[in-house]
């Protein structure tokens, strides 16, 4: 998608792989300065904010883990230092720790609504005072397919997708008044490096299922994140955006 984001701030979670790296990319693209969260990835995190330097465009790396509020405090308080502004936020951040429920353990459990819904609540609640002193800004938390149609061996998973969903319905009529759209991207399989560890029999199976007998590239999601940051979204709030290939419908 074709945008302007020059003069805007973009904080994305977990934007050193996969999506987060493509949402990362896309902003760069249109002009924006970007700002990423990073757990551990510290030399790809670093390379990555070179890359985007040599292309004119300012970043910044952030360390810290997206389930503890003071680190998502901080990380906010940051990126507001350098620029002044935070105009888009992208919750993107999140972990699998699959299996069936009778052998799941509660730390797996745990772990998995830390990061993906608690993290998603921490950035949010950290951005919230910026956005609506400044009466406008974009909130697009990533969701899962799975948030909507479940799948076995994925309850904690499904679960935390699921509550993104209905967090972010109800932070967008909190906002609503103060010009602040918040609205989720439901992806489905995506082409990332868990999805290349598949073998050909699973990921057959997997193909029949979806009607474009493709997986999504993560550029077609970070396209979708792109459209409702953009103006041609300004009033597009508390939606649910599927990209998924026609997997659900």
């Amino acid at each position: 998608m074709q945008a302007d984001f020059r003069g805007s701030t973009a904080l994305i979670t977990g934007g050193t792989r996969g999506i987060g790296r493509a949402i990362a990319e896309a902003f760069a693209e249109a002009g924006a300065n970007v700002a990423f969260t990073y757990r551990s990835s510290t030399d790809t995190a670093s390379a990555l904010v070179e890359a985007f330097e040599e292309q004119g465009t300012e970043a910044l790396a952030l360390q810290g883990d997206v389930a503890d509020l003071e680190a998502a405090q901080a990380h906010v308080d940051a990126t507001l230092e350098r620029w002044d502004t935070l105009d888009v936020l992208v919750n993107n951040a999140g972990i699998t720790r699959d299996g069936l429920m009778l052998r799941m353990k509660e730390a797996d459990w745990d772990a998995v609504l830390d990061t993906n819904l608690k993290g998603t609540f921490n950035f949010c609640k950290a951005a919230y005072p910026t956005m609506m002193r400044q009466q406008q800004g974009s909130i697009i938390n990533i969701s899962s397919v799975v948030g909507t149609t479940g799948n076995a061996g994925q309850t904690n998973y499904a679960a935390s997708k699921a509550g993104i969903i209905g967090f972010s319905k109800s932070l967008a009529k909190e906002l609503g008044s103060r010009n602040v759209t918040v609205n989720v991207v439901a992806p489905g399989y995506v082409q990332t490096d868990m999805t290349e560890e598949l073998d050909e029999e699973t990921r057959e199976s997997l193909l029949d299922t979806i009607p474009l007998d493709r997986l999504a590239e993560p550029d077609e999601v970070a396209n979708a994140v792109l459209f409702l940051a953009s103006p041609a979204a300004t009033y597009v709030t508390g939606h649910v955006l599927h990209v998924n290939g026609g997997l659900a419908m």
